[in-house]
């Protein structure tokens, strides 16, 4: 028997309206690490409803805006680098083939829901996008689906990024090494921009959040111990980590409270540095 969802989130589309809502916050701010126009619209009443109601909701701001912050960095790179396309899986309401300087020789492919990529092409469709845009609705958990995507993407465009901000702590472990593993079936997938958290913070976010999430069938579920070595045997190895906390350092979004602990970490090992450093991140990979 399937219980009603009784909290903010009905269902885990509505977590992109979550995170739209701390992308329009910190657009907001007159030293905005991103500006991104379109948070707001696309957020709505649901996505203001969710950071006012959701536990620590608010305390929960920096992460994603500093991963926000650090994927457009690497992506542009990639994309300078020699991407020709964009693979956005599980899209959500990223605006970002239209609010980032990309060229227009760029290929960019949403993929989502049918009903998410509806709304945002509703809201959106007086906006220009940067560059090529294709919408690609897809229900990711789908293996057949999925296959027949990468596919037809792979044939059509010879130096893929694959974006999948904000997806894999959604997944099970078994669907996690199904996406990366038919992500390197595809010649063409080039690199893959992930971010990733660890045992310790999942346990953190399910404690603080779990009864809201399963509401909406939006638990919180993936944080290997290996980190990302766990795609290894998949086919991807890591090219390059950002952490979390050191990046909230550097962009000055990490929390007055937290920077009492930063002293910590000089008296610290090696070993627990490195551990503290792996809580959350976002990584690079590349075809192993």
């Amino acid at each position: 028997m399937t219980t009603a969802a009784t909290g903010p989130i009905t269902h885990v589309s509505d977590t992109a309206r979550w995170v739209a809502m701390y992308r329009a916050m910190e657009t907001d701010r007159p030293d905005a690490l991103f500006r991104d126009p379109y948070a707001r619209r696309l957020a709505g009443e649901k996505g203001a409803e969710i950071v006012g109601t959701m536990p620590k909701a608010q305390s929960w701001a920096w992460p994603h805006i500093v991963r926000t912050a650090v994927f457009d960095e690497i992506i542009l790179r990639c994309v300078r680098e020699g991407a020709g396309a964009v693979l956005n899986l599980a899209a959500g309401l990223d605006a970002r083939a239209w609010r980032l300087d990309l060229p227009p020789s760029l290929t960019w492919i949403q993929v989502d829901y049918p009903d998410m990529l509806a709304f945002v092409r509703e809201q959106l469709a007086a906006e220009q996008p940067r560059c090529a845009l294709r919408w690609e609705p897809a229900d990711l958990a789908d293996a057949a689906q999925r296959r027949a995507l990468f596919r037809k993407v792979g044939a059509a465009h010879p130096n893929v990024l694959v974006v999948s901000e904000g997806l894999l702590i959604y997944l099970g472990a078994e669907g996690a090494a199904a996406l990366a593993a038919d992500l390197h079936a595809q010649p063409a997938f080039r690199r893959w921009v992930l971010d990733i958290a660890s045992p310790r913070l999942l346990k953190m976010m399910q404690r603080s959040t779990r009864r809201q999430m399963a509401s909406g069938n939006a638990e919180f579920l993936f944080a290997p111990a290996e980190s990302t070595a766990y795609f290894g045997p998949h086919g991807w190895r890591e090219a390059e980590f950002r952490s979390s906390w050191l990046e909230a350092q550097r962009l000055k979004r990490l929390p007055w409270l937290y920077n009492l602990f930063r002293p910590l970490s000089l008296i610290q090992s090696r070993k627990r540095r490195e551990e503290w450093n792996r809580f959350a991140g976002i990584a690079l990979m590349e075809r192993a």
